[in-house]
C-alpha cells in the first residue's frame, strides 16, 4: 500500500532511541567509504524516478502543484543535484594539499574532509520534498547518518518520504520522524552533530537556542523580503513575465520569490499592464481554473494573506476563496512602505509595488532593512547592476531573472544575517556537512625544529627573524 493511501495512526517515536541507533551506525564506520555514499545517492535517484508519480500526487494533495511544476521545482531538481554530486564527489573528497613554511621543512600539510556524524534535517512545507531531500543528499554524500523531520503541514509528502526512504536507502543510516511541534521539540533536546533547518526566522531562533545547549552547529535557511528593482528603460514585457513567474510559482509560497517591486512611479504604471498580460499568459484569464496555479497550504495562511489585503485596492487580482484555499495573483501599486504588507515576508501571491525616485533611493530602501535572501535587478545598465552588487548585501543576486539561482547546483544557496546562515548545494553541501581537519606531518628525524627551541641566543634569534621575514614575503 502506498503512503498516499495509508490512514493508520503514526506510531510514537523515542527520539533518544532513534538518535542512538543512528550514532551507533555512524560509529561503526559504515558510512565513511566512498562506495557506500555512491550507493546511497544512486538508490536515492532511483527512488525519485521509480516513484516519481507518487511524489507528484503527494505534492498535488498538499499544495495543488501540477505534475510539471512538481518535476521542475522539486523532483527534477533533486535528481539534478544527485547527478551533479555523483560526477564530482570523488574529487571533492580528495585531501587538499597546502604549503608549509620553510621553518618546518621537511613537512607536508593537508586538509581532510571527514563526516560530522548524526545530522538532523528539519524540512519546510512549501517545497516539502525538495527542501527536505536536497540537504539529505548532501549529508549522505558527506558520509553522515541522517534523521529527517518533514513538515506536518504537508502531511501527504511527509508520509510518502517516511515510507519510501527506508525502502531505498540504508535504514540504519537514514530515519524519518513525522510529527509536529511536540516531536520536533523532543528531537531538538537530543545531541546532534549538525542541525539543518529550513523555515521562518521565529522557529529558526528556537532551533538555534536548542542547538546551543549542545554547542551543535546549525545551518539556518530562512527567508525575508526579497526585493526586485525594475529600472527605467528596461524591456517591461520580459521583466514582467519573469517577475510573474518567480512571484506566482507555487502561489507565491517560495522563499526566493520576489517579495515586492521597487520602481519609479512612471515605470510602475507602465509595468502593471505587462504584469496583467504575463499572469494571463501563465495562468489564463481565470487562474483558479489553471492546473498550473497552486493553492495556499491551509486556511490559516489564507486568512493571514487576506488580512494583508484589507483596505487595499489591487491593481490586479485580489480575489480570495477561503474554502478552496485560493488567492488570485494580485498586484498592489504605490504601496506605503509602512503598511502591514511590507512588515514581514508575504509568502503568498501578493506583489506590492513601492515607488522610489531611482536607483539611489532603491538601494537606500533595501539597505535600511534586513538583509534579504535574494535581490533581483532588472536593468539594461551594467553600472546599475554593479551598484547593487557593491552597495547591498543579500544571500544571492539575480540580474534579469528571479529565483532561478536555486536551480544551479554549482551556486551556493543560503542567506545572510536575518535571512539565514550557512550554504548548501553541490560542493557547498559537502563543506557544510563535513569537518575540515588539518593534518601536519613531519618526520621525526632529522629534528630540524631544534632551530626554534629555546634558549634563543643572538645568532638563533637572527636566524629565526630571517626565516620569518622570508616566509612573510612569500605569502604576501
Amino acid at each position: 500500500m502506498s503512503a498516499l493511501e495509508t490512514t493508520t495512526p503514526r506510531p510514537q517515536t523515542d527520539a533518544a532511541a532513534v538518535v542512538g541507533d543512528l550514532r551507533r551506525t555512524f560509529d561503526s564506520g559504515v558510512t565513511k567509504p566512498l562506495g557506500w555514499r555512491v550507493r546511497q545517492l544512486t538508490a536515492f535517484k532511483r527512488m525519485l524516478i521509480e516513484r516519481g508519480d507518487e511524489f507528484e500526487r503527494a505534492l498535488a494533495a498538499d499544495l495543488a502543484k501540477s505534475p510539471t511544476e512538481a518535476q521542475i521545482s522539486e523532483i527534477g531538481l533533486i535528481v539534478g543535484e544527485i547527478d551533479y554530486t555523483l560526477r564530482r564527489l570523488r574529487s571533492w573528497l580528495r585531501p587538499r594539499r597546502v604549503p608549509v613554511s620553510v621553518a618546518f621543512a621537511p613537512a607536508s600539510a593537508k586538509v581532510v574532509r571527514e563526516p560530522l556524524g548524526v545530522v538532523l534535517v528539519i524540512g519546510p512545507w512549501n517545497y516539502p520534498v525538495m527542501l527536505s531531500l536536497v540537504p539529505v543528499v548532501g549529508a549522505l554524500a558527506a558520509g553522515n547518518t541522517v534523521l529527517l523531520k518533514p513538515s506536518e503541514l504537508a502531511p501527504t509528502s511527509s508520509r510518502l518520504m517516511a515510507e519510501l526512504l527506508p525502502q531505498y536507502l540504508d535504514p540504519a543510516a537514514v530515519r524519518v520522524v513525522e510529527g509536529g511541534v511536540e516531536e520536533t521539540t523532543e528531537l531538538l533536546a537530543e545531541r546532534f552533530d549538525h542541525i539543518f533547518f529550513t523555515g521562518n526566522g521565529r522557529v529558526g531562533r528556537i532551533v538555534a537556542r536548542a542547538a546551543a545547549e549542545h554547542l551543535t552547529p546549525v545551518t539556518l535557511e530562512l527567508g525575508g523580503k526579497s526585493p526586485a528593482f525594475v529600472d527605467d528603460g528596461v524591456d517591461l514585457a520580459v521583466a514582467a513575465r519573469r517577475i510573474a513567474w518567480g512571484k506566482f510559482l507555487n502561489a507565491g509560497q517560495t522563499c526566493v520569490a520576489p517579495d515586492y517591486v521597487l520602481a519609479t512611479p512612471k515605470t510602475a504604471s507602465a509595468l502593471i499592464p505587462h504584469l496583467e498580460s504575463a499572469i494571463a499568459e501563465l495562468y489564463g484569464s481565470e487562474p483558479r481554473e489553471s492546473r498550473d496555479y497552486a493553492r495556499i497550504v491551509n486556511e490559516h495562511n489564507v486568512d493571514r494573506l487576506s488580512e494583508l489585503l484589507d483596505g487595499t485596492t489591487p491593481a490586479i487580482g485580489g480575489g480570495v476563496e477561503r474554502a478552496a484555499k485560493y488567492i488570485a495573483p494580485t498586484v498592489l501599486n504605490g504601496v506605503d512602505p509602512d503598511s502591514p504588507i511590507m512588515a514581514d515576508e508575504i509568502f503568498g501571491p501578493l506583489l506590492p509595488i513601492v515607488h522610489v525616485s531611482g536607483v539611489s533611493e532603491a538601494i537606500r530602501f533595501i539597505t535600511a532593512r534586513d538583509k534579504p535572501l535574494a535581490l533581483y535587478v532588472f536593468s539594461r545598465n551594467r553600472s546599475v547592476e554593479r551598484r547593487f552588487l557593491r552597495e547591498t548585501s543579500s544571500g544571492a543576486v539575480g540580474l534579469g531573472i528571479p529565483a532561478a539561482h536555486l536551480l544551479v547546483p554549482g551556486l551556493p544557496f543560503g542567506g545572510v544575517g536575518p535571512s539565514g546562515n550557512g550554504q548548501y548545494h553541490g560542493k557547498y553541501s559537502i563543506d557544510t556537512f563535513s569537518h575540515h581537519k588539518a593534518v601536519l606531518s613531519k618526520p621525526i628525524n632529522p629534528d630540524t625544529l631544534r632551530l626554534i627551541y629555546p634558549p634563543h641566543g643572538q645568532l638563533r634569534d637572527l636566524l629565526i627573524r630571517t626565516v620569518i621575514a622570508r616566509t612573510w614575503r612569500r605569502t604576501r
